[in-house]
């Protein structure tokens, strides 16, 4: 789906459905800017945990369709049959769950989100974007709008970098506006870092910074980043030598 924070329609690709998250249109209700909106009444979209148990209020968590329920006997149906692969075999992010003698299929579609008091969905990131660096699963949208409240911040991206210690660490890829370009980057590196300890978390911080020009970030037609292809270059040491 990639960043549907400010969509008032959104819906997973793979959904036979448009809109199946959608920002009410009734006279009075308050319209949540930012968010995803609510699930469509015929659509069972919800956000779930890892064991598949449903997330509580302001809980992060995977965006994943019930395709089955076999103890209450439900089945949907409004969603597609798979990606075809080389081999021609289809598979889908689908997952079983069983707890206390029921048994429930989700679907699930890849989009972390948070759910607030009233229902409505929060987009936080894509899950195979996340960090995992010493334990701690880092989504990497956080981390850009953190850096993105900093002055000097035109745009970043971040993704995982190796590190011989943690594993991978974070890394964002900035870019700075003009009036900061010409400063002293080891002294705005540690700036940054300590910005995003102080507005987001400690360990969240970006631990590798690179500043780059604007058209250093490969991007797709539609002009969004993407992080699994600067992600590539940066795990085969080929994001210095771009420069």
């Amino acid at each position: 789906m990639g960043d549907r924070s400010n969509d008032p329609s959104a819906s997973p690709s793979e959904l036979a459905h448009d809109g199946a998250l959608g920002q009410p249109s009734a006279v009075l209700v308050y319209i949540r800017p930012g968010s995803m909106g609510k699930p469509a009444p015929t659509v069972p979209l919800s956000i779930i945990n890892i064991d598949g148990s449903e997330t509580v209020v302001g809980e992060e968590g995977e965006m994943a369709v019930l395709i089955s329920d076999i103890s209450c006997k439900k089945d949907f149906f409004g969603i597609f049959d798979g990606y075809l692969n080389d081999d021609n075999t289809v598979s889908r992010r689908e997952k079983i769950f069983t707890k206390n003698g029921e048994r429930k299929v989700w679907y699930l579609t890849g989009d972390k989100a948070r759910r607030d008091d009233d229902g409505y969905f929060w987009f936080v990131g894509r899950s195979d974007d996340d960090v995992n660096s010493s334990g701690y699963r880092i989504g990497p949208f956080e981390v850009e709008s953190t850096l993105k409240l900093h002055p000097s911040v035109v745009e970043s991206a971040v993704i995982s970098s190796p590190d011989p210690i943690r594993g991978e660490v974070v890394k964002a890829f900035v870019v700075l506006t003009y009036q900061w370009k010409d400063v002293n980057q080891d002294s705005l590196r540690k700036e940054l870092q300590d910005f995003c300890k102080m507005n987001a978390a400690p360990y969240k911080y970006p631990r590798k910074v690179q500043f780059v020009p604007l058209d250093f970030l490969p991007r797709t037609v539609s002009g969004k980043i993407q992080r699994n292809e600067l992600r590539k270059m940066e795990w085969k040491g080929e994001t210095k030598a771009k420069l």
